[in-house]
């Protein structure tokens, strides 16, 4: 059985067992409830699920570092590389405005927070969100060691090009430094296929502790925001990505669409864009062709300042409480929004759960009550699954019209019907 088949039944029956134990509460007596809870769902499941995303984690920094010196070693003499360092960063900055701005759109137009009747204020206390400066700052490292300890993803990529830049113009030395990384960046790669044959496990024990643990009322509550929220990620996530990428790069959005199957269960299982890069860098280097000089650059930066489905969130969320909180913010507040999510987006770590942070920045911005945030907090953990299964769909997509504008990419490689490595996947 083909990977991807193996994936798709862990995903199913994760699912199907979570929802069996979840309603098993109601008819099973009080001790062997917390027999299954203890012994199962948090320990079996939850144990083998952190070890997973702890495992993809582990990859992270390295793979990013080594192949983003590999990268930038090659295009270091390219006088290419500023272009197209510009063109991913204005694509992001593009496609999180259009997430945010069509994410006020239809939550204005679809009014998931009407008619609710707020009771005693709600009380929800966020971590400080830091200043804009702060962030343009930090990008920056003072000590490149720390950056890559604490897993922060833009210093890394800062000093990465660095020493990338500083091989390319060491001559014979470089040359010697770079085969090594190529060889490192070989290991790695081999490295994140081990992983990727052990992801059904971790996929199912993920989901089945999830649903295990997410009751059907939480959803009905706030069913209308919730599937308010999970419209405009489709619309985003297939319909204005395959709208750019026929525009921009005139490829198949379907053949697209196809080679991110894997990708996107990946990133839907572990909610996090920063635990999904080795999977995002393997799949858009092998299954779309864009070239690893390209790829190690766009997607590191992509899961650090590429939150498309976060910024969505935001956006009907900001509807959402305006609208329960019966307050009228304005043209001009939704401007604001929009401006603020797309800013906030930079820099915000690829992690589960930084979207409700980023949010009390936004709606601190145009005066709404931040404890609005505690309305929702029932679902967010779901939606922040399909969030982050979006924003690496948008990093795929970035990278593979970058790649066609820089003529670095293999067409012969997306063109094929399955994944490039579906031969080594059985």
């Amino acid at each position: 059985m083909s990977l991807t088949k193996r994936i798709l039944l862990s995903m199913i029956a994760g699912l199907v067992v979570g929802v069996l134990l979840n309603l098993g509460k109601e008819w099973l007596n009080v001790s062997v409830n917390a027999w299954l809870d203890e012994f199962v769902v948090y320990g079996i499941f939850d144990t083998v699920g952190r070890i997973f995303v702890a495992s993809l984690k582990l990859l992270v920094v390295p793979l990013v570092f080594v192949s983003l010196v590999c990268g930038a070693s090659q295009l270091g003499g390219n006088a290419r590389m500023g272009a197209m360092a510009a063109k991913t960063l204005v694509l992001y900055m593009l496609t999180t405005g259009i997430a945010i701005a069509l994410a006020l759109l239809m939550g204005n137009l679809m009014q998931p927070g009407a008619g609710i009747g707020l009771g005693e204020a709600t009380t929800f206390s966020p971590k400080e969100a830091p200043a804009l400066k702060e962030v343009l700052v930090n990008i920056f490292p003072s000590n490149p060691i720390k950056a890559m300890a604490d897993g922060n993803m833009l210093q890394v990529i800062v000093f990465s090009l660095l020493m990338g830049v500083a091989v390319a113009s060491s001559g014979e030395t470089g040359a010697r430094v770079s085969q090594w990384f190529e060889d490192m960046n070989a290991i790695i790669m081999k490295m994140v296929q081990i992983l990727m044959e052990l992801a059904p496990y971790g996929i199912f024990c993920l989901l089945a502790k999830l649903f295990a643990g997410l009751g059907a009322g939480a959803i009905l509550e706030l069913g209308k925001y919730f599937f308010t929220v999970v419209l405009v990620l489709l619309l985003h996530g297939l319909v204005i990505y395959g709208l750019l990428l026929r525009i921009l790069a005139g490829v198949s959005p379907l053949q697209f669409f196809r080679h991110l199957k894997d990708l996107v269960i990946f990133a839907f299982s572990t909610a996090s864009s920063n635990a999904t890069i080795p999977i995002t860098l393997r799949t858009v280097e092998k299954n779309l062709g864009v070239d690893n000089r390209i790829a190690s650059f766009t997607v590191p930066l992509g899961a650090t300042i590429n939150m498309d489905g976060t910024a969505i969130m935001q956006g009907v969320a900001t509807a959402f409480i305006a609208q329960a909180y019966q307050v009228d913010i304005g043209l001009g507040g939704y401007l604001t929004v929009i401006l603020t999510a797309t800013l906030a987006s930079v820099g915000t770590a690829g992690v589960p759960g930084v979207g409700l942070v980023t949010l009390a920045m936004v709606l601190q911005q145009v005066g709404l009550p931040v404890e609005g945030i505690a309305l929702i907090i029932g679902v967010d953990r779901l939606l922040d699954m399909m969030r982050t299964a979006v924003n690496v769909t948008g990093d795929s997509m970035v990278s593979l019209t970058v790649a066609k504008s820089e003529d670095s990419w293999d067409e012969a490689t997306f063109s094929q019907r399955g994944p490039a490595a579906e031969g080594s996947e059985r």
